[in-house]
């Protein structure tokens, strides 16, 4: 047997894990999910949507597409033009990619707003003091003084002046519901899932089919690249970009691999 087929159980932290490993970026992502939970900002069902995402990804081939990253460089184009930018975090995006949401708020200038499905006090406080440990300045969501028209339950809970009023939200591993509520309201959704047949990314503006760790460097990239460009050639490349054709283009190398 190969050293690197296997990844010893007690591994305590990221760095212990052989980077030259073949699925070296999913037990990364496996350990963060860990993690999470075991800090409380993860709830346990996370555990399992991540696994249906590493299921989707693999059959990507764990690599950003030519859709996908078209998708990114639309997502940033669209957040450099927006008003009210704003990055919705849940327990899985704050366990996966804290340091990168926070970077990429500050390469557009948008507001960071914790929205869960399973929402606690404690939950909405661990993932905001996680944020902050990772160097956001401010984190909203805790007030969550305004709901979501047509949702029930604690995921219609959201910031006034936040989500709620908001021009373009970026919805990273949501729920399809949420997202359809949110496209209700008129808000330009970016959405991050490997599925590109569940309802949020049908649903969204910019449907990006790949994995959030490598999804959100990369608009932010997109976001440093394009940040001299005026109005004009921003709005060229939301213009330009095909939703139907990027999620048609995921569902093919998903079908085919190729």
């Amino acid at each position: 047997m190969s050293d690197h087929e296997t990844v010893p159980a007690d591994v305590e932290h990221e760095d212990e894990i052989p980077a030259d490993h073949p699925r070296y970026a999913d037990l990364v992502t496996r350990h963060r999910i860990e993690r999470g939970v075991e800090k409380g900002i993860t709830h346990l069902q996370g555990m399992h949507a991540e696994g249906r995402g590493s299921a989707f990804d693999y059959l990507l081939g764990e690599e950003t597409i030519p859709s996908a990253d078209a998708a990114e460089r639309a997502a940033a184009a669209h957040l450099l033009l927006a008003d009210d930018p704003v990055l919705s975090i849940n327990g899985n995006v704050a366990a996966l990619v804290a340091a990168e949401v926070v970077d990429l708020a500050e390469a557009v200038d948008a507001d960071l707003e914790v929205n869960l499905f399973n929402r606690t006090p404690e939950r909405v406080r661990a993932i905001a003091d996680h944020l902050r440990e990772h160097g956001a300045a401010e984190v909203k969501g805790i007030e969550a003084d305004a709901r979501i028209p047509g949702l029930d339950h604690e995921r219609a809970k959201v910031d006034a002046d936040g989500i709620y009023d908001a021009d373009v939200v970026v919805v990273p591993l949501e729920d399809g519901d949420r997202a359809e509520a949110l496209d209700e309201m008129g808000k330009t959704e970016i959405v991050i899932d490997l599925n590109p047949l569940s309802r949020s990314p049908r649903v969204a503006d910019v449907p990006i089919v790949d994995n959030v760790i490598r999804a959100v460097p990369n608009i932010t990239a997109h976001a440093e690249e394009l940040a001299d460009e005026d109005e004009t050639a921003l709005r060229g490349i939301v213009d330009a970009f095909d939703a139907e054709a990027a999620l048609e283009a995921a569902e093919e190398r998903i079908r085919t691999g190729g």
